[in-house]
């Protein structure tokens, strides 16, 4: 942390964002709370990010309204007067506070010394930001897979609406066809029976019929042509778009198995920023709810 001073130290890391924070906590103290309250500082990162109304995740403290909101919706015992005394108390804080980071609420709960915490060795970040750069592509990736898949909806719903058209237009060719070869065959019926002059009629229709389809069906077949051209014309846009979003979300699949991959092989080494690495973990999780369940991916809440 920048400071020549702990309380220079203990205001840089307070002006962090609330995820930042939230790590830095988890890295200084995985094994004694970091690890066993792992899930529970990722919901109050959310939880942060959503009550910070103008900044967000980019914030770095919440005002007392919504600080109360946050203690009360953890069903943290304290209050942020409580809050304050204490850490004034032990000389982190001094004078009026009209914003709460969140690291001032994480040392009141756990009884931290703010001092410890602020001077606590962060392990080698050599292979975090590897993981980090690794997380950030699978994001992009994912990202670029949605923007296709997008694209490719767009292009479906002509695609579908000409598809209808074909459909419809094949229906009344069916039913054009099934009117006629009716005719065709109540005139074959009616040339093998009855008197000469019936039979005779008969045949002269027939062979009239014969002779070409009647204008019903010419125009039903023409209508179905021209659907089926129709058809084909958006049928390429689309296929090609379908193709390059299944290709842009296997190439994501292929990145998170990589990062996994790679924090499976690190997470156990010694010496490393384990709070930050279960973060990396588990943004990477929340990755996979873009990923078909077929291929991987987790069921959105």
């Amino acid at each position: 942390l920048p400071g020549s001073t702990d309380k220079e130290k203990f205001d840089a890391l307070c002006s962090q964002t609330h995820k930042e924070q939230i790590e830095w906590f988890m890295n200084a103290y995985w094994s004694e709370y970091g690890e066993e309250n792992a899930e529970t500082m990722w919901a109050w990162n959310l939880k942060c990010a959503e009550l910070d109304l103008q900044d967000h995740e980019e914030g770095s403290s919440l005002d007392e309204l919504n600080a109360h909101r946050f203690l009360e919706h953890f069903n943290e015992p304290m209050t942020v007067r409580e809050l304050r005394d204490s850490l004034r108390s032990t000389g982190a804080i001094s004078g009026s506070l009209r914003k709460v980071p969140v690291t001032h609420i994480i040392i009141f709960k756990f009884k931290l010394d703010w001092k410890e915490l602020v001077n606590r060795s962060i392990a080698n970040q050599a292979e975090l930001a590897k993981a980090q750069q690794m997380l950030e592509g699978v994001t992009a990736s994912f990202k670029e897979a949605e923007a296709r898949t997008e694209e490719a909806r767009k292009l479906e719903a002509p695609f579908k609406a000409a598809q209808e058209e074909v459909e419809t237009a094949l229906a009344a060719v069916h039913k054009e066809e099934s009117e006629y070869n009716g005719k065709i065959a109540d005139c074959e019926k009616r040339a093998e029976t009855g008197g000469v002059v019936s039979r005779n009629k008969a045949k002269a229709e027939l062979a009239a019929l014969k002779a070409e389809d009647p204008l019903p069906l010419r125009k039903a077949k023409i209508t179905l042509e021209a659907a089926q051209k129709r058809a084909e014309k958006a049928r390429a846009p689309f296929a090609e778009a379908r193709a390059a979003a299944e290709a842009a979300m296997e190439q994501a699949r292929k990145q998170v198995e990589e990062a996994e991959a790679y924090l499976n092989e690190i997470k156990n080494q010694p010496g490393q920023p384990y709070g930050s690495i279960w973060w990396v973990d588990r943004e990477l999780h929340e990755q996979k709810k873009y990923l078909p369940e077929a291929k991987g991916g987790i069921r959105k809440a």
